[in-house]
């Protein structure tokens, strides 16, 4: 049914949590797409120590955070080919939400697989949620899933 499923990964637990379920919609079709993306946030330092850091140490760190990023979704790759399921890596910098949207409308992702903590309320408020944002602004469908000890809301 879906040909190209981007997984949006951040080095969590949580984030890890959509495993399964990926690979069982992979496994359940033919030449499914997976791609397992990373966003790096801009680099930041509080107060000043920002404005004092030179141009190639805010260049490095940066290359660094990449590098971390990619490490980790090459390990996760691993895992999901010990399974039988090949999957794409890609590192991305910037916003977030902006970031994914825009990856999945310029290479065609048919679904959006992510976990969420399942917040309301105040802590959703306080917290906000990249999972709630790319349902509001991603084009194609957004599978969430919910993180393992979900307590139901009565």
């Amino acid at each position: 049914m879906y040909q190209h499923i981007m997984v949006p990964m951040d080095g969590s637990e949580l984030a890890e949590c959509v495993i399964p379920h990926v690979e069982k919609i992979a496994s359940s079709g033919d030449n499914v797409k997976i791609t397992l993306i990373r966003v790096v946030p801009p680099f930041h330092l509080h107060d000043y120590a920002e404005e004092r850091l030179p141009a190639k140490e805010r260049q490095r760190l940066e290359a660094k955070s990449k590098e971390t990023a990619q490490n980790y979704l090459d390990n996760v790759t691993r895992r999901l080919g010990s399974k039988g399921i090949i999957a794409d890596t890609v590192v991305l910098a910037g916003s977030v939400v902006p970031e994914l949207v825009d990856y999945a409308n310029q290479h065609q992702v048919e679904l959006i697989v992510i976990s969420t903590h399942g917040r309301s309320g105040i802590g959703q408020l306080l917290l906000g949620s990249v999972a709630d944002k790319l349902v509001q602004t991603a084009c194609v469908p957004v599978l969430m899933i919910r993180a393992p000890g979900c307590i139901p809301h009565i």
